[in-house]
């Protein structure tokens, strides 16, 4: 057991589900708070962690839009960004693929290019000061309109030297991918790469939206899958990597007991699963936490954790040269470390 989890702890990773607005760590919200004179219904951090105790996904997204409100200059994205890749920095990460939410902040009236300027501010003194390579993903809000979604992208078109994809979170029930297959299709046309969440809270039906109609390249959660043998099947045949998150399904409740995740069952069926932090501020920890939760749940022996470790840089949007740089530092740090 000791031995996995020092190989856990050390070996390199890729994180390619991670929503940089849920790294806002309790210390950060309240600091920003006081910096830019923000009122919030929290006095202490205790009041804070308080508030993260959720029964689903909406719970959730009730207090990430509330933490939200503190980030209103360049400097608090900068500061946000770095404080996570220093920590990704430590745990031994080495490639990451953010999304981020601009219509979560454009409509408090901060502009998009705030958001974008600190963000790419920090990608780019990680890349060179702490050796991380980066993609970033922009997001649309589901439960927002799909015209909302088109303003949103002709901001993004402005910007494609930083801005890699488009994907799709926030509130999935009642919000199908197929919502937003006119946006998705000028996404494309425009050079993006797309990926959406689907099949965390929602059914197999949206993953399925979201391959024939969105034509993404990658599945964010996918957990229901499970539930449809066809899709599992067409899933598994392609290669196409999905974006799991153990820590974050546990606290969502999309799972009641980690030893009932079905990421061996994910495994066994030959579908290619990854672990990820999603928003680990609220979900109780970053990329080593939740690779060690799901392996002590779970039981998973070494060959298991480096076909995961394998999976993230497989599944990630790296070229092809780096991707494999990436995989053969995996492979010689598996060969020395045994």
């Amino acid at each position: 057991m000791a031995f996995i989890q020092r190989f856990i702890e050390k070996m390199p990773k890729a994180e390619l589900h991670l929503h940089i607005e849920g790294t806002l760590e309790p210390e950060m919200m309240l600091a920003l708070a006081r910096r830019n004179n923000v009122k919030l219904p929290y006095q202490t951090i205790e009041d804070v962690k308080a508030a993260y105790r959720f029964s689903c996904l909406q719970d959730f997204l009730d207090v990430y839009y509330l933490g939200m409100s503190v980030l209103l200059t360049r400097q608090d994205f900068y500061d946000l960004t770095l404080a996570y890749l220093e920590k990704m920095a430590r745990q031994n990460v080495i490639h990451v693929e953010i999304f981020f939410d601009p219509q979560g902040h454009t409509s408090r009236g901060v502009s998009f290019d705030t958001v974008l300027s600190g963000i790419t501010d920090a990608l780019d003194q990680a890349k060179c000061d702490l050796k991380i390579s980066s993609r970033l993903i922009m997001c649309f809000l589901r439960h927002l309109p799909e015209d909302e979604a088109f303003e949103t992208l002709s901001s993004a078109c402005k910007c494609k030297d930083h801005i890699y994809g488009v994907g799709l979170d926030s509130s999935e029930n009642g919000h199908p991918p197929s919502k937003f297959q006119r946006v998705f299709d000028q996404a494309r046309k425009e050079g993006f790469i797309t990926v959406a969440h689907a099949g965390e809270e929602g059914p197999p039906e949206y993953i399925r939206q979201a391959l024939d109609l969105l034509h993404v390249q990658r599945i964010d959660h996918g957990n229901r899958i499970l539930e449809d043998a066809d899709l599992v099947h067409r899933v598994a045949k392609t290669g196409m990597a999905m974006t799991i998150c153990p820590l974050s399904n546990l606290r969502l409740n999309v799972v009641d007991d980690m030893k009932k995740h079905p990421l061996r069952q994910m495994l066994n069926a030959g579908l290619c699963p990854t672990i990820n932090s999603d928003d680990p501020s609220y979900f109780g920890g970053y990329m080593t936490e939740n690779y060690l939760a799901v392996q002590t749940a779970l039981d998973l022996d070494l060959d298991e954790i480096k076909q995961l470790g394998r999976n993230s840089f497989t599944g990630s949007f790296l070229s092809t040269r780096d991707k494999q740089s990436a995989l053969q530092r995996f492979d010689d740090f598996c060969q020395k470390f045994s």
